[in-house]
């Protein structure tokens, strides 16, 4: 049993709060309730948000109780985290709809049949003017301006409404309505986390510990997530996922293996140790980190799969197994015919990318004067990745 304590408590993880309580509490036999909120500000997951879900799995499977919050009401707010400007707000309907959607993806990791689904409007719904006061005066104003998200914008004197100052003590209230004995959370979520556990002090409860998980770098090396359009969304094909994953620095790769597979971490660091000494092409640890990751979010064999197709595409430079077809009625001229398939965005670019050489039909380059016949169905390929077949209508 210590060892699969370390191994929770350490592998992946960036902190405890408080580690020796969690511990005690692990080892006690207790049943507990582990919590993990989440604002559908927007409908897809990535795999930055697997690192927690798949932490959560390993609690489950040591018999504990995942209570899932859907933040439906904190997502009209926006987490002002690392913010420097206020969110636009969002309709409860657009709300609902993106947590339906994020629901679905949550459950391809974490087990649906062993997790408590709650939703904040249970609580809030019924919030009065009093409650919401109550709640307000639990905190000073000293204590909002020690997150260093809106410590900073009011010295710059930027917006920072009231109504953001509610957000950590409406997410701490979820933790007191729901008894959680564990919060989960990124780094990014530590003062909302921490406002949790005060307010469970204050109403008579045992305040809960916090689990703080690592941020991973995205497909550009900052921060993942939606706002800087460097995601790894869980709903990707296998192929366009396992690609996403082979394009991540070598750098990237000690980390992802910790956070997002069951690697052996004495594995990692040997091929730590064989990336550092030269005496490995990275490729071949990058791509078992790809099948890895496929295989976490799709059927089991997927990855290998992807990885076939990927090879088939850019080393042995074969067509695609499958190929879209674009019916033509008439002879028509490779430069329509890019700007009619959406190949190019106008034909002034599919100029372009002939006379850069690449745009290839049947595996040949070709000039601005070719000519494609329904007659003769080809493939024409635009760069590495983007393939069509040409059909007779």
């Amino acid at each position: 049993m210590p060892d699969v304590l370390d191994e929770l408590l350490t592998r992946g993880v960036a902190e405890v709060v408080v580690e020796k309580e969690l511990r005690a509490k692990l080892q006690s036999g207790k049943k507990l309730r582990l919590k993990q909120g989440f604002d559908p500000t927007k409908p897809d997951m990535h795999i930055g948000h697997a690192v927690g879900l798949r932490k959560l799995r390993k609690f489950q499977e040591l018999g504990h109780q995942v209570v899932l919050i859907v933040g439906d009401w904190t997502a009209q707010i926006g987490d002002p985290s690392g913010r420097d400007e206020t969110r636009p707000r969002l309709t409860a309907e657009i709300v609902q709809e993106n947590a339906h959607t994020y629901m679905r993806q949550f459950f391809t990791v974490v087990d649906e049949a062993k997790t408590e689904v709650r939703w904040q409007s249970e609580w809030f719904g019924n919030f009065t003017l009093l409650n919401a006061l109550d709640l307000a005066g639990r905190f000073t104003l000293g204590q909002m301006l020690a997150h260093d998200t809106f410590r900073k914008r009011y010295e710059e004197g930027a917006r920072l409404s009231i109504l953001e100052l509610m957000y950590p003590m409406l997410q701490g209230y979820d933790s007191v309505a729901v008894k959680s004995d564990v919060e989960f959370g990124g780094t990014d979520q530590k003062f909302n986390n921490l406002a949790g556990r005060e307010l469970q002090e204050q109403w008579g409860q045992t305040p809960q510990d916090i689990l703080l998980l690592p941020l991973i770098p995205g497909t550009d090396g900052r921060k993942m997530g939606k706002s800087f359009n460097n995601t790894i969304d869980v709903l990707l094909p296998p192929f366009e996922m396992y690609s996403k994953v082979l394009s991540m620095t070598d750098g990237v790769m000690p980390l992802y293996y910790e956070v997002l597979t069951d690697v052996p971490l004495d594995e990692v660091r040997e091929m730590q140790r064989a990336m550092a000494a030269g005496a490995v092409n990275p490729m071949e640890f990058k791509m078992r980190l790809a099948r890895e990751v496929v295989d976490q979010f799709h059927p089991a064999g997927q990855g290998s799969q992807a990885e076939g197709e990927w090879v088939r595409r850019f080393r042995e430079k074969e067509q695609p197994s499958e190929i879209a077809n674009h019916a033509i009625s008439g002879p028509i001229s490779i430069v329509d015919f890019l700007a009619e398939a959406g190949l190019a965005p106008s034909k002034s670019e599919a100029r372009r990318l002939i006379a850069g050489g690449g745009v290839r039909v049947e595996g040949e380059k070709v000039d601005a004067d070719f000519v494609l016949s329904p007659e003769r169905p080809a493939v024409v390929q635009v760069g590495k990745r983007k393939f069509i077949r040409a059909v007779r209508e």
